[in-house]
């Protein structure tokens, strides 16, 4: 299992450079990873592609 530092994380493009309230997205074989970008070493969530997907097209 591969730890959160090797993942490839990335903010939206609509994040500020300011420190803001933001989370980062990682995407993984049939998954994605998500996690507060101010508290990395906390736990985040996965969520299956599918399932993101799925939360995009509602937001």
């Amino acid at each position: 299992m591969s730890t959160s530092g090797e993942r490839n994380w990335f903010k939206s493009s609509y994040s500020g450079s300011q420190g803001d309230d933001c989370v980062e997205v990682a995407h993984g074989p049939g998954a994605v990873h998500v996690r507060d970008s101010k508290e990395r070493d906390r736990p985040g969530f996965v969520a299956s592609a599918a399932a993101w997907r799925d939360f995009l097209e509602c937001v």
